[in-house]
């Protein structure tokens, strides 16, 4: 069966019952149909100085062609945990359109480790996304307007810094013109589009602890600069309000449940390639008091979601992990050793062998940050027994547990021996601290993560990313957290470098603030804000049936 028909052939509990075994009380659930709910404000209020229980951080080695089902492992891992009769949450991210009608599919996880409804929560789910690029959007329009209407900001139509968004793939966005026709449809510039997860207003929605602080941030996005180079924000356009306002629901936690009923809040959905990718601090935090155990997750591998979970949302919400799981496949051990992505499905001992190399980089990454780790291993029918000695070896040589998975064919059951040992892992001693510190200059912290993170020997920085690096200094940003967008495919800012890069550098061609979010952006490499779709989008399978039923959707 395909993932869709797996999740198609299950019976959901009714929200209000999954709500209820979770500690939550009838009147903080709003139900969005019968199976997916948010929760109130008031409830979430009234939760975040209760006591919070073990937090376990899923992340994974670099992503290959095969995938390596981080998503997947997550939401088994949680039903395991609650098999073993523990109370357990998930915190996972929301899908964003254009991976799902592009190449890389949803979010909801596959086989019998998924969370549902999975149709729904892979198209519009209760319209959070959407509700960002409307937000992100009036300022835009607002800002056009404010220049259209006598600009008394003296805005410098040149120096826009601040640009639309749309959670779709379209490469053709990337850079227009807009105000073209004439002086009735505004003035001429320069503008373009990243994709909505990617935009600063969604970082803001996954890093707000309340209405307070999202208006607050929101004042704070800079907008662009004057003639004179003085810096704008959306304050100064009066701005925050309304985007508040129409982020006001987006704001609150979505429940869902899994094909074995574990309670998830999946809630925000930044890439971690372009972006902090990781789910809100509110959704985890609430979790985080309603449960034992949370598993969360964090996009791509140990070296853009991980190092993001650990340098920008631990110290922003005051989060301890108790451990960190990383995902790890046979092919992509293969692939990292040199097999393509036909030839990684088949066995082959030695390319997994020469493979490694990528898993023990991802190992050293976490326990840099004095987590406890354990290695899963998500299996496949391909896998040969001396493969997985290759993986169990390593792993006694880097002294690290590593437990096998089989959640994608078995569910909660194909994971209990991952839950026992992630139990385990959880009490070890812990010597959690971040790689960045507060007291590093823009500058170190770039170099710190680019040394001891993606294995690089030097850092280069182009003219304009050296400029920018004075401009986030004046902004107020010369400590601020970094997030570095680049490829996901490799340790290094080259996509096709795979295994262990040695001896390379990292390559800053610009920075942008982030002011709202409390951070800047370091883009590295050719890393793109907006995708593009493949020569065959996923969007060309996908269709309705007569009678509403969804089809082709992975």
């Amino acid at each position: 069966m395909t993932d869709i028909e797996i999740a198609q052939a299950a019976v959901p509990q009714p929200i209000s019952e999954i709500a209820a075994a979770a500690g939550i009380p009838a009147a903080a659930v709003e139900p969005y149909g019968s199976s997916k709910a948010k929760l109130s404000e008031q409830f979430l209020l009234e939760q975040r100085d209760k006591p919070q229980g073990k937090l376990i951080l899923v992340t994974a080695v670099n992503p290959t062609p095969a995938g390596e089902g981080k998503t997947t492992t997550a939401i088994g891992l949680g039903q395991a945990l609650s098999l073993l009769g523990k109370r357990t949450m998930i915190a996972l991210r929301e899908p964003s359109l254009g991976p799902v009608f592009g190449l890389k599919g949803g979010a909801t996880g596959g086989g019998y480790a998924q969370v549902l409804p999975m149709e729904e929560i892979n198209l519009h789910f209760t319209g959070d996304i959407h509700a960002v690029t409307a937000a992100n959007n009036l300022l835009s329009a607002l800002i056009d307007n404010h220049i259209h209407q006598g600009n008394a900001l003296a805005l410098d139509p040149e120096r826009i810094v601040f640009r639309r968004c749309m959670d779709m793939n379209d490469r053709a966005l990337r850079q227009i013109e807009i105000g073209l026709g004439g002086k009735t449809n505004g003035v001429p510039r320069r503008d373009g589009f990243q994709i909505s997860v990617a935009s600063e207003v969604m970082a803001i929605l996954c890093l707000a602890r309340d209405l307070a602080d999202l208006r607050e941030r929101l004042g704070r996005i800079l907008v662009g600069y004057t003639a004179a180079g003085a810096p704008v924000f959306a304050r100064d356009l009066r701005a925050e309000g309304a985007m508040a306002a129409l982020l006001r629901d987006a704001l609150r936690p979505n429940l869902v449940q899994t094909l074995e009923h574990t309670p998830c809040l999946m809630h925000g959905g930044p890439f971690a390639n372009i972006a902090h990718g990781c789910n809100s601090v509110r959704a985890t935090r609430l979790a985080l008091t309603l449960a034992e155990y949370t598993v969360t997750e964090a996009g791509f591998g140990s070296d853009l979601g991980a190092e993001k979970f650990f340098d920008i949302k631990c110290p922003a919400a005051g989060l301890t992990p108790s451990a960190a799981v990383l995902v790890v496949t046979v092919r992509a051990l293969r692939y990292n050793g040199g097999c393509d992505k036909t030839a990684c499905r088949r066995p082959d001992a030695e390319a997994t062998a020469r493979g490694l190399c990528n898993l023990s980089a991802h190992i050293q990454n976490l326990q840099q940050y004095g987590v406890p780790v354990v290695v899963a291993v998500n299996r496949f029918p391909d896998d040969l027994p001396e493969e997985l000695t290759l993986i169990r070896e390593e792993c006694d040589r880097r002294g690290v547990r590593m437990a096998e998975s089989e959640v994608f064919a078995r569910g909660g059951q194909g994971g209990t021996a991952l839950a026992q040992q992630v139990m385990a892992a959880c009490e070890e001693p812990n010597h959690f601290a971040p790689l960045t510190t507060p007291a590093m200059t823009l500058r170190e912290k770039i170099e710190t993560i680019a040394r001891r993170v993606y294995g690089a020997d030097a850092v280069e920085y182009s003219p304009e990313a050296l400029e920018q690096l004075g401009q986030m200094a004046a902004l107020g940003l010369e400590h601020a957290p970094v997030c570095i967008a680049k490829t996901q495919y490799s340790l290094s800012d080259d996509a096709k470098a795979l295994g262990r890069p040695q001896g390379h550098t990292l390559h800053i061609r610009g920075l942008s603030a982030s002011c709202g979010a409390g951070f800047a952006v370091a883009l590295a490499g050719s890393v793109l804000t907006m995708p593009g779709l493949p020569a065959h989008p996923a969007a060309m399978e996908i269709s309705v049936t007569d009678d509403g039923r969804i089809t082709g959707l992975f």
